[in-house]
């Protein structure tokens, strides 16, 4: 099993086509492109937020500690990666990483007609909490609180 570490800089590229090829299929589903295509990966990984597995990477998440909880702000897996639990063993990795952080728990959020990732939220014991438009574009809210 893959180990997860925190991403350096000269993993910002791979990171990049990963995102891009995980979110380019929701495109036409939601009408736009997803949040995290256009996000910057060099400050989020100067930051220290996101973190990778396997030797590709294979996959990212990307973490910000908050006030109460930690936000899982992206979940990607290489399309040709799918289906290999990778993003179940990330967002474990995000739950032990709230846990070392001393937080009591997690959130995130989703368009809603990215019902797959919702399905999956919800099997890992992750509760919708709300429901939001953002300029057109409405996203579920989605928190876990740990043991």
């Amino acid at each position: 099993m893959a180990t997860v570490r925190a991403a350096a800089q000269h993993d910002r590229a791979r990171v990049e086509r990963i995102v891009e090829a995980a979110y380019a299929p929701w495109v036409e589903v939601i009408g736009a492109r997803p949040l995290p295509m256009d996000a910057d990966y060099t400050a989020l990984i100067g930051a220290g937020h996101v973190f990778v597995t396997g030797d590709g990477p294979d996959g990212l998440i990307v973490l910000v500690p908050e006030d109460g909880a930690l936000l899982v702000e992206n979940v990607a897996v290489a399309p040709d990666r799918h289906g290999r639990g990778i993003g179940r063993r990330l967002l474990a990795f995000a739950e032990d990483h709230a846990r070392t952080l001393g937080l009591p728990g997690l959130r995130l959020y989703t368009n809603e007609l990215m019902t797959r990732n919702i399905a999956l939220y919800e099997s890992l014991g992750y509760v919708r909490t709300g429901r939001e438009d953002i300029g057109g574009r409405h996203i579920v809210h989605l928190a876990k609180t740990l043991a």
